[in-house]
């Protein structure tokens, strides 16, 4: 089906191919690398079921890392928006392009609403203004993030949020200006560690002295439990409890002096 779409989009189509993210990203990836990307072709991919969204099915069905391998593809955009408002616009942003889009759509939605009007590809949309602290989730991670804030400022933590749909293009101007000015970041995402937005992050931050870093992700093994989402989540650490105790116990602490 890749490679049909492909050839529809060779002559003036514009194809969307929808499908489970293991099936279409994984199983498929010769084809999206040789029928679209080194053709310089365009066209839009749409996925479900990313990373453990079908928890009970087992590896078969789980896709974390796709963004590692779709980063490996020039031409690519990789849009993760974790809205049906948010995909809405995307996906009339980037149609016609003259890209292949990547859109990997989670089954958990983050339920925070945005203006329209802020959302845009390849920007990331600053979420909460602040000073010491950079969280930087996407997908259903900003409610995770937002759910922390209180614990955080409690702690004398003062959290900035910038929460990204879009994971290529990255939004540097964004991301840069809020790290240079906190110098602590931690991201949130659901991913393998390796490859994920957490490498982008820390290579954005190369040069920033006194810069501090820590990743929520899946671990670089494979998820073999079965359960619920929910359940997957509390078991590789994607929590509101696990964001606030990894940064509390790991940066160096808004009075300078380590926890």
């Amino acid at each position: 089906i890749l490679s049909m779409a492909a050839g529809m989009s060779k002559i003036g189509f514009h194809p969307v191919v929808h499908t489970i993210a293991p099936f279409l990203i994984e199983r498929g990836f010769e084809q999206i690398k040789l029928d679209f990307c080194y053709q310089k072709i365009s066209g839009n991919i749409i996925t479900v079921g990313s990373v453990f969204d079908y928890s009970n099915l087992g590896c078969t069905h789980h896709c974390y890392g796709d963004f590692a391998l779709l980063k490996t593809l020039p031409g690519t955009q990789i849009i993760y928006p974790a809205s049906t408002e948010e995909f809405d616009v995307l996906f009339r942003q980037a149609y016609k392009n003259e890209y292949l889009t990547v859109f990997r759509l989670p089954g958990t939605q983050h339920a925070q609403e945005f203006d329209t009007d802020d959302i845009h590809l390849g920007k990331g949309i600053k979420v909460r203004e602040g000073s010491n602290l950079t969280i930087i989730p996407t997908g259903p991670h900003l409610k995770t993030a937002l759910d922390a804030v209180e614990h955080l400022v409690s702690e004398g933590w003062a959290p900035e949020i910038i929460y990204l749909h879009t994971i290529r293009p990255i939004d540097t101007e964004l991301l840069l200006e809020s790290l240079r000015k906190t110098k602590r970041v931690c991201v949130i995402e659901e991913h393998m560690r390796s490859g994920g937005l957490g490498d982008d992050v820390l290579r954005l931050a190369n040069g920033i002295n006194g810069f501090e870093f820590i990743s929520l992700s899946i671990p670089n093994e494979f998820v073999t439990t079965y359960g619920s989402y929910e359940d997957h989540c509390r078991r590789v650490g994607l929590t509101p409890e696990n964001l606030v105790n990894k940064i509390v116990g790991t940066f160096t602490s808004p009075s300078g002096h380590m926890r």
